[in-house]
């Protein structure tokens, strides 16, 4: 999911906000996924067991807030605060129509549970977010889009 964030932006973001912030402490100690959780198909494949409804989307946009925000800002528009220290690598829309790491549900989920590789910019979140947030904040991304 290419919209989560381009390479090495998620390093940067976890820097630019410092020791003291929530998302900078929780996302510097963790470690990159050696390889993605899932294949590309399998990815595809998965199916939501979260309902797209105003509950999970609800919940997700507490856990996007929670670990997204920064860098990919409120709306989920690239625009956290972190971003605009960012000089090589800017955060990626959510909002919009490109989906470069896959758009379906279980693709969007293998992109934040798993990390963006091959450098993985956006850090992996596998073990740090139960899985049922994940597919909460998949949901409330795919809102994002929906809003326009």
């Amino acid at each position: 999911m290419g919209r989560l964030m381009t390479a090495g932006f998620g390093v940067f973001c976890m820097m630019a906000l410092g020791a003291g912030g929530a998302v900078a402490a929780g996302a510097a100690q963790a470690k990159p996924a050696a390889k993605p959780a899932l294949t590309a198909a399998q990815a595809k494949a998965l199916k939501n067991p979260a309902a797209a409804d105003a509950a999970s989307i609800a919940a997700g946009r507490g856990t996007f807030a929670k670990y997204c925000r920064a860098c990919h800002g409120p709306e989920g528009k690239g625009d956290g605060p972190a971003a605009a220290a960012m000089k090589d690598v800017k955060p990626a829309n959510l909002a919009d129509a490109n989906w470069d790491h896959g758009s379906t549900d279980g693709e969007i989920f293998n992109s934040i549970n798993a990390g963006i590789g091959p450098k993985f910019a956006m850090a992996a979140f596998q073990g740090r977010i139960p899985d049922a947030q994940i597919w909460n904040v998949v949901n409330f991304v795919k809102s994002l889009g929906a809003a326009k």
